[in-house]
Parts: structure tokens; sequence; C-alpha cells
């Protein structure tokens, strides 16, 4: 039977790419990749560890796309080693409003304490630590 063994990267459809990559990158801390698919085209991504996040504008989306490609539609979450109260600090100084935590949830491998925000186009974030 066949499993699968990771997660590649995910896409998310947004209206302004260079709103999202300042929130990304100056926020989250992640980098910008321009990419070349076969079909020739510049794309953007955002890498972080292992991890890639590619962006579609709402505008334009590359197909294939998600049958209901819209901004803000997303709920993400990301793990982190930095203390949350060094995130709170964090988000406050670039005027990030936290919409709730830290809270206790539970992911993927256990129990996780979060802080949840939104990024430009309204996707919510939810950054997390191991508990």
């Amino acid at each position: 039977m066949p499993v699968l063994s990771s997660l590649d990267h995910l896409v998310l459809t947004v209206a302004d790419i260079a709103a999202t990559t300042r929130f990304y990158t100056t926020v989250l801390q992640m980098e910008i990749e321009e990419f070349h698919p076969a079909d020739g085209s510049t794309r953007t991504a955002l890498k972080f560890g292992q991890q890639k996040i590619n962006l579609h504008p709402a505008s334009a989306p590359f197909e294939p796309k998600a049958q209901n490609a819209n901004p803000g539609s997303a709920d993400l979450c990301f793990l982190t080693q930095t203390p949350l109260a060094d995130w709170q600090s964090h988000l406050h100084a670039h005027d990030i409003q936290i919409e709730e935590g830290p809270v206790p949830r539970t992911g993927a491998t256990g129990p996780i304490l979060s802080l949840y925000l939104r990024d430009p186009d309204g996707n919510l974030i939810e950054i997390s630590t191991l508990s």
C-alpha cells in the first residue's frame, strides 16, 4: 500500500505578493526564493528550514490551483524553539496584534503552546512551542 512521507510545499493565494513577502520575511524571519518552473515563469516562494510556501497571486493564480483559491483562507501553524515571550516582544515591535495566546493546543505530535495572529491577507497564523 502507498504511504506518504512528508509535505514538500504548500501554496498560499495572496492579494499582494510584495506585502506578503514583507510580512513573512520581516515578522516571521523567512527567506524569499524566486524559482522558474518548467513553463518558464518566475514565481515566488518563502523558505524556512526545509519547508517552502509557494505564493500565487489571486489576480492570476497559476494552474493547476485549488478549486477555491482565495486570499485569507489558510490556517497555518509554525513550530518554534524560541520562547513565546520573545515572539510576543518581536510581534509588538512590529505592531502585529496577537489575537489569542499563549494558549495550550494539540499539535501533530502532542501538546503545544500557541500564539495567534494574522498575515496581510487575514490568514490565521499560529506560532507554537512544543509543550
